[in-house]
């Protein structure tokens, strides 16, 4: 009886000390926006400029281990197509993101990595300025993968270091018109890097 007792208590108290630890996290995060060209079904080829962007991610600790993370990112770019009728396609965008993932991660002292996957969205908005040639462009919002890794460094119980790789696949947006259809997937790199708070 008295074992049985020892156990319980031992298992009490083991919940108790995990459910008082922070099991909820928010971080802001500035990151790097990279896409390949894309090369296809007459579009020769669509570039995207490099630029820099920042995301919001909240995490939530379902067990030691596992998390589950919302995110939205913000990014601001120019898209540029080239095509036997277009010559100057360019359109400047705004590039949103709408995301969720599984996280996995493991603890090693103040070292923390972890690895991600998920699914999400990606908003592509004209902007009406200066910069975007094709007038007729439309919203165009493309459903893709969300993979990634990367470490957390502690710097105190409340605050930690972020630095990850975060990839986005998707078809590559066409803003509503017949001659950017490429019908191309392309992988988005974003290395990132940021601040968490956890509560």
């Amino acid at each position: 009886m008295k074992k049985t007792w020892l156990i319980g208590a031992l298992l009490l108290s083991s919940s108790v000390v995990y459910a008082q630890e922070s099991r909820q996290d928010f971080s802001v995060s500035a990151f790097a926006l990279v896409a390949p060209d894309v090369h296809g079904n007459g579009v020769n080829p669509l570039t995207t400029t490099v630029t820099t962007g920042i995301l919001g991610s909240y995490r939530y600790m379902v067990t030691p281990r596992s998390a589950l993370e919302l995110n939205y990112g913000f990014a601001q770019n120019s898209d540029k197509y080239f095509t036997s009728s277009i010559q100057n396609g360019e359109v400047h965008a705004r590039q949103q993101e709408l995301s969720g993932a599984y996280v996995y991660t493991r603890n090693y002292g103040r070292y923390n990595p972890f690895a991600e996957l998920g699914v999400g969205g990606m908003i592509f908005t004209p902007i009406r300025d200066s910069g975007t040639h094709q007038l007729d462009a439309r919203q165009n919002t493309n459903v893709g993968a969300l993979f990634g890794a990367g470490v957390a460094y502690e710097l105190s119980p409340s605050f930690d270091l972020r630095l990850q790789y975060r990839g986005f696949l998707l078809k590559a947006p066409d803003f509503g018109k017949t001659e950017f259809k490429s019908n191309r997937y392309e992988v988005i790199s974003m290395p990132t890097l940021g601040f968490a708070y956890h509560f």
